[in-house]
């Protein structure tokens, strides 16, 4: 019984072993938007636009620090000019600390700097035998251009912008790895497909020389067929071999871009007709402005034209920056006297630097800037309408190539029919061999022009994806 059991286990052992199903598309497709190095770097450039972005965001919330210095000792012998000109040499040991919490705040829409700040300072002189405080309770300050490019206000508009369409990038980088991989896909099973019928041609070649010995010993076959049936032998087997090497070079490929193992070569399953979805091309070209990150780099685009525009405007021309400070002061031997009795402290200060003469140089730059502008503005008026036409092409495409896929599908039956009933046909001799070779190129050539179908209209299936970031089987964003 035990023996029995045994050899049941080892009957079905190798059939588990070597019944792997093909690969199909849709498992490639979701091996390469998973595991790929594309994948890897389209997610390490999103995860890098929500840190930039985070960081911009930033810029616009208070910033708190603290700033010391504890401690700065010093001892050493220093030089001293006495009230009579004469210099002594004395030894000093000094220390000074300082301790401040400062509070700033960008003003975006003025470009200016707020800041809030408390701090204090402690001298001390180890010889003297002295110590002093010099506290500021609380500090006021503003930093205002009063002519100048705001580099805030301007990144306030463009910034989301270029979040936005990093945001919608994924989704893209998804879609268009999914065509790469569609692509490869095609490519390594044409190439099976090919080894296949070679490897069919071959056989059949090999039957015909051995039924065309037969007939030459009876004396129904010329010596010049039989050469010619030994010929299309050879061929058939050198097309075999070109056919397997071209499938392997084709299958590293899709590995590597699928992120599969390099080893071992799973036969592909051939994938039914991509899906005929009805797609109107006006709601398909609305879904392409809408979704995909060109909407909003359009907008950025011009945005950024109009914000060098503006930069180029006033780097070259008269500048001026207010500064202003508010406070409270005061100096003591102790810690707790200098908090009393404090002291007010103002400080304003107007500084401005005007042009008297550029020969020009402002006037070129500005207008440098603007016919950069106009040809941003230009750019992306035609990449708008490309990408509108290339949508509408595609979408007026797709009815013919699903007709493509289903009058070859209907070829490739009918020549396989045709090329067995010619090699029936010829094997009782009532066909030439010129008839076989013939029935033969046009059924490979069928198998051929049906795969090429499928590839195309799957190819057109995820690129209009790629363009509308929308699944139109679905009804839904990708």
């Amino acid at each position: 019984m035990k023996k029995s059991f045994l050899l049941l286990l080892l009957s079905f052992a190798p059939t588990a072993t070597l019944a792997q199903p093909p690969l199909t598309l849709a498992a490639v497709i979701e091996a390469a938007q998973r595991h790929s190095v594309s994948a890897q770097q389209a997610t390490t450039a999103r995860e890098t636009a929500a840190l930039s972005w985070r960081r911009t965001r930033a810029d616009f919330r208070p910033q708190v620090s603290v700033v010391g210095t504890l401690p700065d000792f010093s001892r050493a012998i220093t030089p001293v000019v006495q009230p009579d000109g004469t210099t002594d040499f004395r030894a000093v040991r000094l220390n000074n600390s300082s301790l401040q919490l400062a509070a700033t705040q960008n003003l975006g829409f003025t470009g200016g700097q707020f800041t809030v700040a408390t701090g204090v300072q402690r001298f001390d002189d180890f010889n003297g035998g002295k110590r002093l405080y010099n506290a500021q309770p609380l500090a006021v300050g503003l930093t205002q251009p009063l002519r100048g490019f705001n580099v805030l206000a301007w990144a306030r508009r463009t910034e989301p912008l270029r979040y936005e369409e990093a945001v919608r990038q994924l989704p893209q980088d998804r879609e268009t790895l999914a065509q790469r991989a569609t692509e490869a896909f095609f490519d390594v099973l044409l190439q099976q497909q090919q080894a296949e019928l070679a490897a069919q041609n071959e056989r059949t070649a090999t039957e015909l020389l051995w039924l065309g010995r037969e007939k030459l010993a009876l004396g129904r076959l010329a010596q010049a067929d039989v050469l010619l049936l030994e010929l299309n032998q050879i061929r058939a087997e050198q097309a075999r071999q070109q056919a397997e090497l071209a499938t392997q070079t084709a299958t590293l490929a899709l590995h590597t871009l699928a992120g599969l193992p390099p080893d071992g070569s799973l036969p592909l399953a051939v994938p039914p007709p991509a899906p005929a979805p009805v797609v109107v091309p006006a709601a398909a070209v609305a879904e392409a402005r809408a979704r995909r990150p060109e909407a909003f780099g359009f907008r950025r685009r011009l945005l950024e034209a109009d914000r060098d525009v503006a930069r180029a405007r006033f780097t070259g021309g008269p500048q001026a920056t207010l500064t202003a400070n508010l406070g409270y002061i005061n100096r003591a031997e102790s810690f707790t006297a200098s908090y009393i009795s404090l002291q007010n402290q103002q400080r304003v200060r107007l500084a401005f630097a005007v042009p008297l003469l550029d020969w020009g140089r402002q006037r070129a730059t500005v207008r440098l800037a603007e016919a950069a502008r106009e040809l941003a503005r230009r750019t992306v008026a035609q990449d708008s309408v490309t990408l509108a036409e290339t949508v509408r092409t595609l979408v007026v495409q797709l009815p013919t190539l699903h007709t493509q896929v289903r009058l070859t599908a209907r070829a490739d039956s009918l020549a396989r029919r045709r090329y067995a009933i010619t090699q029936e046909v010829y094997k009782v001799g009532r066909l030439s061999l010129t008839d076989l070779g013939i029935a033969q190129t046009e059924k490979d050539a069928a198998r051929r022009a049906y795969v090429e179908a499928l590839r195309a209209a799957w190819m057109a299936h995820f690129r209009l994806r790629a363009l509308t970031l929308f699944d139109w089987v679905r009804g839904e964003g990708v």
